[in-house]
């Protein structure tokens, strides 16, 4: 996702040291979903095409459309440089071949595109530091009503960027301090944390931020920032989408874990759909439940296909993954082993086994062993998404030659 970066606003050696200090602003919290120290660890096993479960009978032609938009993105990038987003890139020259010869798969074969991936990648298991297995749930473009004036109907501001935020990527200073960026804001020349969701919430962005719409309620804004993306029916009958341009850099926390500790709800009923029914029948403990969540995310409006994820390209419904960062490579094709949410159509508990592509993250997407599966837009991708919570495990596709250049720290096993 696009941030600005620090060059030409004259940061000293002074806000430098605050930056460095202040670092722990950059990871959420061990609180189970984020990536504590000892969680950084990821090992990477070879192993061969049939312990992948079920890869003879996933067709996996929507996920080869998927890789080449990732392709599409990998080949503007040079030689040398990174893949990934954060610390565990693998080198673009690496992708070259690969993506000239997918591109002339017959997508419509099953077979065809199977040989493709066993001829030309190399499968490697992903274990963490709670082990091979990890969770999975799932995320979706939302469908908000809402306005490009204020009105009595429409109230609850969508900000855009504020001009007073600065990133920084600290590794552009230190080559051992890739993959760790800072957010902050400018106050008479030093460097400091961004304000929390509660305070920008009392009024905290007037004069720097500008409102690009309006929604007509806080729980759908809350949504959409927990989603990161979404499409805006607008009062004028027309539809738009827009997307995440920067956030204020506050940690992550999963409000359905702080309403299972308040004894709310209870922790096997935690879901997206059981945490908005709370919210919207407690409307006067709603804001002060909401606010626990610091984090905070502005918006840009998207022009043409949508939503676009981390990795800089559209995301394929059922077929992109959100993965951590730091410890995998964006742009690459994962195995997935899991099982399907309880939802209509679906019984719970059928496998789900299929290959995705790793083309976004999200800040509670944290760990060697954890996914969030992009379901699409709409009411019923809303379904799926809200209700999966589950365990499994994965492996990726990587080109073949690649894996011994996987940084971050990563260990590989023969």
């Amino acid at each position: 996702m696009n941030g600005r970066h620090i060059g030409g606003v004259g940061v000293s050696v002074v806000a430098l040291l605050v930056a460095l200090a202040a670092w722990w602003l950059l990871r959420p919290p061990p609180d189970g979903e984020s990536s504590a120290a000892g969680e950084a660890f990821v090992e990477f096993r070879p192993v061969g095409f049939d312990a992948l479960r079920g890869w003879e009978k996933d067709d996996p032609g929507p996920a080869l459309a998927a890789f080449i938009r990732s392709c599409d993105r990998l080949d503007g990038l040079a030689s040398g440089s990174s893949a990934g987003a954060g610390a565990a890139g693998i080198a673009a020259s690496d992708w070259r071949s690969v993506c000239r010869r997918a591109r002339r798969v017959d997508r419509g074969d099953p077979a065809a595109v199977r040989r493709y991936f066993e001829t030309g990648f190399e499968p490697v298991a992903v274990t963490g530091a709670g082990g091979a297995e990890g969770l999975f749930t799932g995320y979706y473009e939302p469908l908000f009503e809402g306005s490009r004036e204020r009105t009595d109907g429409f109230d609850v501001p969508v900000y855009g960027r504020p001009e007073d935020l600065v990133t920084a990527n600290l590794g552009d200073f230190r080559p051992e301090w890739r993959g760790i960026q800072l957010v902050g804001r400018l106050v008479d020349g030093k460097l400091g944390p961004f304000e929390t969701r509660a305070a920008i919430e009392r009024g905290g962005l007037e004069g720097r931020a500008e409102p690009i719409l309006w929604l007509r309620d806080e729980i759908d804004a809350f949504f959409l920032h927990i989603q990161g993306s979404g499409r805006i029916s607008l009062d004028d009958g027309a539809r738009i989408r827009v997307g995440y341009t920067a956030s204020n850099g506050r940690p992550y926390t999963a409000i359905g874990r702080v309403l299972a500790e308040r004894g709310a709800l209870s922790a096997d009923g935690v879901s997206m759909r059981s945490i908005r029914w709370w919210l919207e029948t407690n409307p006067r403990m709603a804001r002060d439940v909401m606010s626990t969540n610091a984090r905070y995310v502005f918006f840009r409006e998207i022009a043409g296909d949508g939503p676009v994820g981390a990795g800089r390209v559209v995301l394929t419904p059922g077929r992109s993954l959100a993965v951590d960062v730091a410890l995998l490579p964006l742009h690459t094709p994962v195995w997935l082993e899991t099982s399907m949410p309880s939802t209509t159509g679906d019984p719970d508990g059928a496998p789900l086994r299929r290959l995705l592509v790793a083309q976004d993250t999200g800040a509670a997407i944290r760990g060697a062993v954890r996914g969030d599966v992009f379901w699409g837009s709409g009411p019923a991708a809303g379904r799926v998404a809200g209700n999966m919570s589950e365990t499994g495990r994965y492996y990726l596709l990587l080109p073949k030659g690649a894996r011994e250049r996987l940084v971050s720290g990563a260990r590989t096993a023969d």
